[in-house]
This record gives structure tokens, C-alpha cells and sequence, in this order.
């Protein structure tokens, strides 16, 4: 895909009402390679907490409210791998018997690029933060999504990018391809279990010495540091867990990125 000058903005529900800053963070990254990111008043939710908890009516409803959002044939980024992943694999099924509709969500799904496979491919950054300002050096463990992971292979862009700065270490955790515990509405209906999944990720973490879980997803980041919080946070030697696009924007020396999740 040739380097556009223009792209939408699709936040998921997850950024816009709990992570906002990532969102912004990932905004501000765009607009500095010199894009026009057109963010969307109307949207609202890609479906998939509806869509994996069985509601498929629900989801349908939800996802049908956005095919319309996206009228020039710019890409669609999403800082989400899962939502992306929603995007372009399962709104197609969603209106397998609704030929308008498939025909835009199959449009849609063409254009959607998750965050970090659009910053290394589309905007080919890699030069630019193997040149990022020298700052303290610091241990990062990537954690992706299990359906980012497995629908979008987001950890593959991710770890290049993290792999380009300077200082930086990225340390490999036990089991790292294994699910943080949140699941999406999975944390909600099974929260013993959710805590148990969570508190083994921190550990497997905690013992490669790393000090940043870097994710492209909000979900993720928000069950980890809520549960690193518990713990007693970045005071009690846990990691801080940053969205992507924040800690790109950080380590280039940037302003106003965020420092956790919930900034």
C-alpha cells in the first residue's frame, strides 16, 4: 500500500472511553509523517464484545451502524489488532445474507490496517526511530492479543518496531503467546479464573526485569495494569503498561505522550 495522504481513524469503544490518550498518542503519530486523520463523529463500537458473547443480532445492529462512516477510499486505522481483526474477518459473516451490506463491509475490510502493521509498512518509520533522541535504556515485554495475534499477526509488526529503538530491549516472557486473562466480556463472567490468567502474565513478566508491557491493544493494557495497580504499581517494581502508539511517541521524543494506559 502506497503512503496515502489521508486516512480514517476508527478508535474502538475501549480507546474512545477508557484509553483515550492512546488513541491520541497514535492520532499525533500519524499527523507528524504528515497524514490528514479524519476521525469519525458517529462511531461507536466494532461489535465484538456482542459478537463473541453469542449476541450475534446485537452485533450485527452495532456493526451495521458504522458502514457508512468510511465514504473515500482511504485506509482505516485501528489501534486494535482485535478490532481490526473484527473488521475484516467477521463483519463479512455478519451480513453474509444482506448483499448491500456485505459488499460495504467487504469494502470496509479491504481498507482496515491495524496500527502497528500501518507505521511499519505504510508509513516505513523504522528509519526514523532507529534515529529516535538517546534516552534511558529500558526492558520492554510486547504482549498481543490472542486474536490480534492469531487473526492479524500484530505481534510481528510490532516487535520490528519496538525492535528499531534505540535502547530499547525487548525481553522475551514465559509463555508469551498465551491470553492476559481479559477475553473481552470473558473477564466479566469469569473473574476468578480472568484474575488467575493476570496474575501469571505479571509474573512471567516481572521475572524477564522488564519495566514496560508495550500491547496494541487497550483491552489487554487495561487488565494488566489494573492488576499491576493492585499490586502496588511501578512503586512495588511492576511494569507500566503503554499502548504502542504511546510509547513510539514517547521514545521519540514527542510531548504529551502517555505514561500508562489510563493517561
Amino acid at each position: 500500500m502506497p503512503k496515502p495522504s489521508s486516512v480514517y481513524f476508527f478508535a474502538t469503544c475501549v480507546v474512545d472511553l477508557m484509553a483515550p490518550q492512546a488513541g491520541m498518542d497514535a492520532i499525533a503519530l500519524l499527523r507528524d509523517a504528515g497524514l490528514r486523520v479524519e476521525f469519525p463523529q458517529a462511531q461507536s463500537c466494532c461489535g465484538q464484545p456482542a459478537y463473541t458473547s453469542g449476541y450475534t443480532d446485537e452485533a450485527r445492529t452495532v456493526a451495521a451502524a458504522q458502514l457508512d462512516l468510511f465514504p473515500e477510499a482511504w485506509p482505516i486505522v485501528v489501534p486494535s489488532g482485535s478490532c481490526a481483526g473484527m473488521m475484516v474477518h467477521h463483519w463479512p459473516r455478519l451480513f453474509a445474507d444482506d448483499s448491500g451490506r456485505l459488499a460495504k463491509a467487504r469494502d470496509i475490510g479491504a481498507r482496515v490496517v491495524e496500527f502497528s502493521t500501518f507505521v511499519r509498512d505504510v508509513l516505513g518509520l523504522g528509519a526514523r526511530l532507529a534515529a529516535a533522541p538517546s534516552s534511558r535504556p529500558v526492558k520492554v515485554a510486547l504482549h498481543t492479543s490472542c486474536s490480534a495475534r492469531r487473526e492479524m499477526g500484530v505481534q510481528v509488526p510490532s516487535r520490528a518496531l519496538l525492535d528499531a529503538l534505540p535502547g530499547v530491549e525487548v525481553v522475551a516472557q514465559a509463555r508469551e503467546a498465551e491470553c492476559c486473562g481479559f477475553g473481552g466480556t470473558f473477564s466479566a463472567r469469569h473473574p476468578a479464573i480472568s484474575g488467575a490468567m493476570v496474575e501469571d502474565k505479571l509474573a512471567s513478566v516481572r521475572a524477564t526485569g522488564a519495566e514496560v508491557i508495550v500491547s496494541a491493544d487497550c483491552g489487554c493494557l487495561l487488565n494488566l495494569h489494573h492488576a499491576a495497580q493492585k499490586r502496588g504499581g511501578c512503586a512495588a517494581g511492576e511494569p507500566r503498561c503503554v499502548h504502542i502508539g504511546s510509547f513510539l511517541r514517547e521514545r521519540l521524543g514527542l510531548p504529551g505522550a502517555a505514561q500508562q494506559v489510563t493517561d
